[in-house]
């Protein structure tokens, strides 16, 4: 019988596009603090975690389209996160609030763009977080 496993993902991005690639970097590596791993031009690439990137683009070729898009970060520290973005003037939906139905606890911002980047954190106990893989400070 053949092999049916699918064969493992080593790292995992989201592309996005930008109509200003320097103030949406910006928003990025100073609002939120993310690390520029890689910068082709007119693409660079932000580390979420050790595994997940946010990779903008600014091309010609490309439309800028947030409606229904939402990037998902995990963090426990939701309340500081509220408040570093908060007070770094950030375009933040509302403060933190609980879903019972989906069991997690989160808040939206969006970026310059206006792609809205939701913090959540799940209270559900079959989440299960990978092991070994460490949280990027």
């Amino acid at each position: 019988m053949p092999d049916t496993a699918a064969p493992p993902f080593a790292q995992q991005i989201t592309w996005v596009y930008t109509y200003d690639l320097l103030n949406t970097a910006r928003f990025y590596t100073e609002l939120m603090g993310l690390e520029m791993v890689l910068d082709q031009g007119s693409c660079r690439v932000f580390r979420t975690s050790a595994t997940s990137f946010i990779g903008v683009c600014q091309r010609p070729d490309r439309d800028v389209e947030p409606k229904g898009v939402i990037l998902t970060v995990l963090t426990p520290d939701l309340d500081a996160w509220h408040a570093k973005l908060t007070a770094a003037g950030a375009d933040v939906v509302g403060p933190p609030t609980h879903s019972a139905a989906y069991q997690a606890r989160a808040f939206v911002c969006r970026d310059p763009e206006g792609y809205r980047i939701e913090f959540q954190w799940f209270d559900d106990p079959r989440w299960r977080l990978p092991e070994n893989v460490p949280a990027v400070p």
